[in-house]
């Protein structure tokens, strides 16, 4: 059979996605600490039980967080966000932000980690199992650990290349799109995978309307004759990054308009760049058929945004 370099291209990258899975140590099976329920406990006995009603109706809220230099980065903005996404979903986490606070900082010194990526996650629990759940425990873990570029340092360097998902994001009245909800991100899986498969790093998301909307976990930016121009979120999370290069950029000087933002815009667009916890800021190099400079704009804003997450006296924050 006839091998395209396309075809090559994608198994080439599955293949080395495959090893670089296969080096790593199962998230399952590790040494350290994971604060549960009130408690740190050993790593592999921090469990919760199949019938869990958030692993079978997405009952189940997350955050996703940055250790730099012992310290988090908006911490309080992101612990805040997991209780507004928890009652969006119509419960009560049984922490408050200080608690939360106390519990990471605590999760991360007892793991020593200074930089890395911390995990907090709410759900409702099996003490009843069907749609209704008015019954069930709110559990509330946190775990931690080290965790480099998101894309590799190619990606930082050279930009990350991307194709347009077949999922789009649904309408705020079919999903509660405020909420940092588990079940959200099912199409976000479903499109990264057929990405990775096809040889690209991630998938750009429209939205129901066929706007630009995000990538499959981070926020999207346009840079178009000097100007930023980033989707509205009106069916997205408003990125805790995403508002935070936004204003790094206009105390720069950068004009940024929040709008709705078309695909065809792409084909007269200079710089693409995402934003996210976990991405951080990082260049697009092409989208579809079309390709990007990882130019002056963006490369500001990654420095802008370096300088920022390692200066924690900056943060007016007490450390991890």
């Amino acid at each position: 059979a006839r091998r395209f370099p396309g075809t090559l291209a994608a198994g080439a990258a599955q293949a080395n996605a495959r090893q670089v899975a296969m080096s790593m140590p199962p998230y399952d099976d590790r040494d350290g600490y994971i604060w549960q329920d009130g408690d740190l406990v050993p790593w592999r006995d921090a469990t919760c039980h199949v019938l869990t009603h958030g692993l079978h109706y997405a009952s189940c809220v997350f955050e996703g967080e940055r250790l730099y230099h012992g310290h988090i980065f908006k911490r309080d903005e992101h612990h805040q966000r997991l209780l507004d996404s928890a009652r969006i979903l119509g419960f009560e986490v049984p922490y408050s932000v200080a608690e939360l606070n106390e519990a990471a900082n605590a999760v991360a010194r007892a793991n020593g980690i200074a930089n890395g990526y911390v995990r907090p996650v709410a759900w409702r629990g099996s003490e009843q199992m069907g749609i209704s759940a008015q019954r069930n425990r709110i559990h509330v873990a946190i775990a931690a650990w080290t965790w480099g570029d998101y894309f590799g340092s190619d990606g930082r360097l050279q930009g990350i290349r991307m194709r347009t998902a077949d999922w789009k994001r649904p309408s705020p009245e079919t999903a509660p799109a405020k909420s940092k909800a588990a079940g959200l991100y099912m199409i976000c899986v479903l499109s990264k995978h057929q990405a990775e498969a096809e040889g690209y790093k991630d998938a750009l998301m429209l939205d129901y309307r066929g706007r630009i909307a995000e990538a499959t976990g981070a926020n999207i930016f346009l840079v178009r004759n000097g100007e930023l121009h980033t989707p509205e979120p009106d069916c997205f999370l408003d990125g805790i990054t995403r508002r935070t290069v936004m204003a790094l950029a206009r105390e720069r000087g950068y004009t940024v308009r929040e709008r709705a933002v078309m695909p065809e815009e792409l084909a007269d667009t200079d710089e693409v760049f995402i934003t996210g916890t976990a991405a951080e800021v990082t260049p697009v190099a092409s989208i579809d058929r079309h390709e990007f400079t990882v130019g002056a704009v963006t490369r500001e804003l990654m420095g802008a945004f370096e300088d920022l997450v390692n200066n924690p006296a900056s943060w007016d924050q007490a450390p991890a």
